[in-house]
């Protein structure tokens, strides 16, 4: 009797250091599948909070859009010959290798926008280019004479919003005054 005791603890000694490895490795299974798991939780907790920026940014930059298009009607402010004053631009001239002014970061005559955006870290920026008149419909200009209520004034109007550093609005229309 006393043979069978001595057989049965080394048996139960050998198996006690199998579990620990099984439970050991099983911990890291669960371990990995955790932290695979939170790291795609927080891409998309980022992407989430990115187009919650650009939306705001959107809505700012149209914001903006609309407060240039009102600064317009019912008479346009005097704009300057050459360059710009306070968001007011002349009719830009194409020169080749100068980007245009919306785009160029040395441009410095952005007219800041009143609207009130909430959190947002910059206020819309606006400019106004006057474009010259323009035919009011297709196939305008090629009556003759000409008629009056052929040409009206065109202006180009750009807004620009930056929300939090991370999404940046630029939005462009072409405006023409209504006709009276």
């Amino acid at each position: 009797m006393s043979r069978l005791s001595v057989v049965r603890i080394d048996h139960a000694k050998r198996q006690r250091g199998v579990a620990l490895v099984v439970v050991l490795i099983l911990l890291l299974v669960m371990t990995l599948l955790g932290l695979a798991s939170m790291r795609g939780t927080l891409l998309e907790e980022r992407m989430s909070g990115n187009m919650v920026d650009r939306g705001l940014a959107f809505q700012a930059a149209e914001a903006a859009l609309r407060e240039a298009e009102a600064l317009l009607v019912p008479t346009p402010p005097a704009f300057p010959a050459v360059g710009c004053t306070n968001g007011l631009c002349a009719q830009p001239v194409p020169a080749l290798g100068v980007p245009e002014r919306a785009v160029d970061p040395a441009f410095a005559g952005w007219r800041t926008a009143v609207a009130d955006v909430g959190t947002l870290a910059v206020q819309p920026q606006f400019i106004i280019e006057a474009l010259g008149p323009g035919d009011t419909w297709l196939g305008c200009s090629n009556s003759t004479p000409i008629p009056l209520q052929c040409e009206v004034a065109r202006y180009r109007i750009t807004a620009r919003s930056v929300a939090a550093d991370r999404a940046q609005i630029i939005l462009q229309s072409t405006f023409t005054m209504p006709s009276p």
